[in-house]
């Protein structure tokens, strides 16, 4: 629940058959450990459904835990049939779509599903079946080839790790890893090869994303997929030799085997027959990477959305563009759809300028993305339950596991999660994730017209930072670099400073080294580029500007300065910034003064008796250092530091 703890992976929780039984009939459930135990030595009585209630709640709230329905795990395991032989699985690799035995390892490979698909979007859309057999078969091949290619590389780990000047002792325990992970790789030649791009492939061929009609589609696409990795495999145990401890007896009950036989017993006898080059060979991966490379929807899963709205910076001077957003600091954005790419080749099938179609308003865009495949079938109005039988009945012919997330909208109950992770067991699946839109940040955020998500995604766009007003009060300080005369712009918001600028008194006018206070207003150049100027009046009541403020300094103070004033403005307290601004760590001995004229320029706006951030006297390490009139002072010692 906390969010920050477990970051990089899936939190699951293993359940059994027993426990699902368990709270379907609303009874008890006894919890043990060990887990695998005749003889636990502890164990207790609990509510099936009060802790699936729990688990429920939990995930409805912050999209944690997932499930892993880990009887069908270990009874669809083909590995498990050598248990006895260092091939029990324990737990999977960090998204849950490879369960694993200790030391072995998460190789993965994609097959891009779309790109199977002749002419797609169009009538005559079919699925090119000899090619993706051809392809398949190759890339479990070259998945074959990477094991090879481990095993050299932990070999000369090995050679390393042995050729090292320490002794044995101190060795050991590395060498000892290393040879079981070789040992593994070696017994085992396990390969992940995948596919992406389902939801596009469906959509390409005119099918809805979670309807029946396409979960049979994609349950015999899979089924082909399975049938040629698995001939790969046998063919390449003819030609390279069979996974060394192969044994077609241990197998032959195995449910996915009784599968494979069903389906092609030519197949089937041939494997008994030449053995198999590799102890499990499928899986179903989030490919998010692989599909943004592909520019696909990402494994099994349909495409995430099918527009979002992104912000370009313009000119508002620009006749050409629309401004639709001013941020606080006063600079115009352009907003403009983004398309899935495969929605794009959609519009281009169907007559569509897809540049035309960015421009247009969300109403109007609305009317064309309904008449499109994926209309209704993106992650948040998809039928999840639905989704999930797809997933039970593609993972029949996976032998490894299925990476997933059903994403549902904000509003939904958590009764619906719960039915999304009962129909999961019920349909075979090995593992399963909820994602409620909103129950975690960072992110994306869906298109909604409800004001309660405006407001969310409103906090990603802007800030809390207060808008500077156009002209703004400052007051200026002086100070010695080294041995030059500088000066400090200082820029106050309702007395407290909102943005500092810094230079040499020679660099920026020498009449500024001799005004006290005056306005830095903000305005645009000709070419549409922020300028900050500054304004005084004189003793006679005569205003006068100098122009071009931030180009009289010297750049890479002027970049310091814009952090410093970044800080400034989002609000954190001055103290901490003066210690921050203090603690900074500069080679450049200038930079250093500089630094230290910056400090006592904004301590002179600190209020007495204010508290540092570390207020230890370093005399009497009593927590009594106050800031008074820019000095340091100790109330219990009477130490003190001026800046």
């Amino acid at each position: 629940m906390d969010g920050t703890k477990v970051t990089g992976a899936n939190v699951s929780v293993r359940i059994d058959d027993e426990f699902m039984r368990a709270v379907k009939s609303n009874s008890e459930y006894t919890q043990q450990y060990p887990i695998v135990s005749d003889n636990p030595m502890y164990s207790k009585s609990v509510n099936a459904k009060a802790l699936w209630d729990k688990i429920i709640h939990n995930a409805w709230k912050s999209a944690e835990p997932g499930i892993l329905f880990w009887d069908t795990v270990i009874n669809e395991s083909i590995p498990d049939s050598y248990a006895d032989l260092g091939f029990r699985t324990v737990s999977t690799n960090p998204c849950g779509e490879i369960p694993l035995c200790p030391y072995d390892s998460c190789r993965l490979l994609a097959v891009n599903l779309y790109s199977y698909v002749e002419n797609p979007f169009t009538e005559s859309a079919s699925f090119n079946y000899e090619k993706f057999d051809k392809h398949t078969q190759i890339a479990q091949r070259i998945m074959d080839d990477i094991v090879d290619l481990e095993i050299e590389k932990v070999n000369r780990i090995l050679d390393k790790i042995e050729a090292d000047p320490e002794s044995i002792e101190v060795k050991r325990t590395e060498l000892n890893l290393w040879q079981k992970i070789k040992t593994k790789s070696i017994q085992g030649r396990r390969t992940g090869v995948g596919i992406t791009a389902e939801g596009d492939m469906l959509a390409a061929l005119g099918y809805k994303y979670g309807t029946k009609e396409a979960t049979e589609f994609s349950t015999e696409v899979h089924k082909k997929f399975a049938l040629a990795a698995y001939r790969s495999s046998v063919t390449m145990a003819q030609e390279r030799g069979a996974f060394p401890i192969y044994d077609s007896i241990r197998e032959e009950k195995n449910p996915m085997i009784q599968r494979i036989k069903a389906a092609d017993e030519e197949l089937y006898t041939d494997m008994v027959k030449y053995g198999r080059r590799n102890i499990a060979l499928l899986t179903i991966a989030p490919t998010g990477t692989t599909s943004l490379m592909s520019q696909t929807s990402s494994g099994i899963e349909p495409v995430f959305m099918v527009s979002y709205k992104r912000r370009r910076k313009v000119n508002p001077n620009d006749k050409k563009v629309k401004i639709d957003f001013v941020d606080e600091v006063g600079d115009s954005w352009e907003e403009f759809h983004v398309f899935h790419h495969k929605f794009v080749t959609w519009l281009e099938a169907n007559g569509y300028n897809s540049e035309e179609v960015a421009k247009m308003e969300e109403e109007e865009l609305n009317k064309i993305i309904a008449k499109s495949p994926y209309h209704g079938a993106t992650a948040n109005d998809v039928d999840w339950v639905e989704k999930v039988r797809l997933q039970g009945a593609v993972q029949k012919w996976i032998d490894h596991s299925i990476s997933v997330t059903v994403n549902v909208p904000n509003d939904v109950p958590e009764d619906m999660v719960s039915q999304i992770y009962q129909t999961g067991w019920e349909s075979g699946c090995k593992g399963i994730t909820v994602y409620r839109d909103g129950s975690r940040s960072g992110v994306l955020v869906a298109n909604d017209k409800k004001a309660e998500n405006e407001e969310i995604i409103n906090q990603f766009l802007e800030t809390n930072a207060p808008k500077r007003p156009d002209k703004l009060e400052a007051e200026i300080i002086q100070f010695n670099n080294e041995n030059e005369k500088w000066i400090a712009v200082v820029g106050l918001l309702d007395g407290r400073p909102y943005e500092i600028f810094t230079g040499a008194s020679k660099e920026s006018f020498t009449i500024l080294s001799q005004v006290q206070r005056g306005w830095v207003i903000k305005s645009k150049s000709d070419d549409g580029k922020t300028r900050y100027d500054f304004q005084y009046e004189d003793s006679h009541g005569y205003k006068t500007t100098i122009e071009g403020l931030s180009r009289t300094f010297n750049e890479e103070y002027w970049n310091y300065a814009k952090l410093i004033s970044g800080v400034l403005r989002h609000g954190m307290p001055l103290n901490f910034v003066v210690d921050m601004v203090d603690n900074l760590h500069l080679s450049d001995e200038t930079l250093n003064t500089w630094k230290k004229g910056v400090v006592r320029s904004l301590k002179k706006f600190i209020p007495d008796g204010t508290k540092p951030s570390e207020n230890i006297c370093p005399s009497c390490n009593e927590p009594a250092l106050v800031y008074e009139e820019g000095c340091l002072n100790c109330k219990s010692c009477g130490h003190s530091k001026c800046g």
